[in-house]
């Protein structure tokens, strides 16, 4: 019997959408690893996550309603050679990308709840700090609102005040002593992009809402709007900070807010470096007697792989030159499309069918 996502996020079958998102936030929440130390949190969070991204896609959900996990899986109606038939009769296949952090981030905006400067919602508030983190999709994408911009090395970094700076630095928070203050330890929030983001370049703005100090020496919240220009090529952990946009205080200096750089998970393809890895599924018919394997690239085209004359193994990798991410210092150049192949072998075997493989295949 496969899992029960509706059971896992205690709900019944049938339950809506803001069911599925309010029992999401309450159990994640609750399980998170950063808060919750006890045994078998860690696989709790990633089974709640799971059931989220199940359940929260209509496709998805509608091919588990019918058919259950092994319907999302591709096994639906006992097919041997795996794409099972989901409701509206095409072939689908959904396996869980296992980052249940990626999952979370992309819920709430960042990957690190915990953290005093985060701000979720009036049951988490009242420790007295604003500063809080959020996408805005519907921003102009072409208006840059720093006159500093974004430092990409190779030379002094920028210091002014709103200021950003491409760091790849990964120090521990430490408190910086200036005149007698102390600065607020950094700020930092995963910034999840897709590996489209990664091979074009792409620009986004966060919106953060801070605490600002008025002349009379009182608190005002206050929205301000952070660009943010990811390079193509830019690896995963790269940082990107923007100097003293925390929270103001009389006697302390505000604290720097950092943005990581974060694979969101992709359908397809696994970074490895500057090269790309798609793993095709193939069944074992195919693996023997010869096929023709269609492989997807980031740019939308296909590249077609002829297995006719060739037999497919399973440690076999076939590299597709040129179709990967730029490389972060050489965006003109790009990495490699690597193909491994995941091989469909069948559950059972009739006793004529072993017979004449045993006759046929060499010893």
């Amino acid at each position: 019997m496969g899992k029960d996502y509706y059971s896992i996020l205690g709900l019944q079958k049938g339950a809506n959408d803001d069911a599925i998102k309010k029992a999401y936030r309450k159990l994640a929440l609750k399980y998170h690893p950063d808060k919750n130390k006890s045994p078998g949190a860690d696989e709790k969070f990633k089974e709640i996550a799971e059931a989220y991204e199940v359940l929260s896609d209509k496709k998805k959900r509608d091919i588990y309603d019918k058919y259950g996990e092994e319907g999302l899986k591709g096994n639906a109606g006992g097919s041997p050679g795996g794409g099972g038939m989901g409701p509206n009769g095409s072939n689908f296949t959904y396996t869980f990308h296992g980052d249940p952090r990626a999952t979370f981030a992309q819920f709430f905006g960042t990957s690190s709840p915990f953290n005093s400067f985060f701000d979720f919602g009036p049951e988490n508030r009242g420790n007295g700090m604003f500063t809080t983190f959020g996408h805005d999709d519907d921003m102009d994408m072409d208006q840059d609102i720093f006159s500093h911009g974004i430092h990409l090395g190779g030379g002094p970094m920028g210091r002014g005040p709103g200021g950003a700076f491409r760091s790849q630095s990964f120090n521990n928070p430490t408190l910086n002593r200036s005149k007698d203050k102390l600065q607020d330890a950094p700020i930092e929030t995963d910034l999840y992009v897709t590996l489209e983001d990664i091979l074009r370049g792409c620009t986004k703005r966060m919106k953060i809402s801070r605490k600002v100090l008025q002349p009379d020496g009182t608190g005002k919240k206050e929205d301000k709007v952070l660009t943010i220009h990811v390079k193509p090529g830019w690896k995963a952990g790269t940082k990107i900070t923007f100097q003293k946009e925390g929270d103001q205080g009389r006697n302390k200096i505000p604290a720097d807010i950092v943005f990581i750089i974060r694979d969101k998970p992709h359908p397809h393809f696994r970074r490895e470096g500057s090269d790309i890895r798609y793993t095709a599924k193939i069944t074992l018919k195919q693996a023997l007697c010869g096929t023709v394997v269609e492989v997807p690239t980031l740019t939308g085209s296909k590249v077609t792989l002829d297995f006719s004359k060739e037999i497919v193994k399973p440690a076999t990798v076939k590299r597709i030159q040129g179709h990967g991410l730029p490389f972060p210092k050489e965006p003109s150049r790009k990495g490699d499309l690597l193909v491994s192949f995941d091989i469909k072998f069948p559950d059972t075997l009739s006793q004529s069918t072993k017979d004449i493989l045993y006759d046929t295949l060499p010893q």
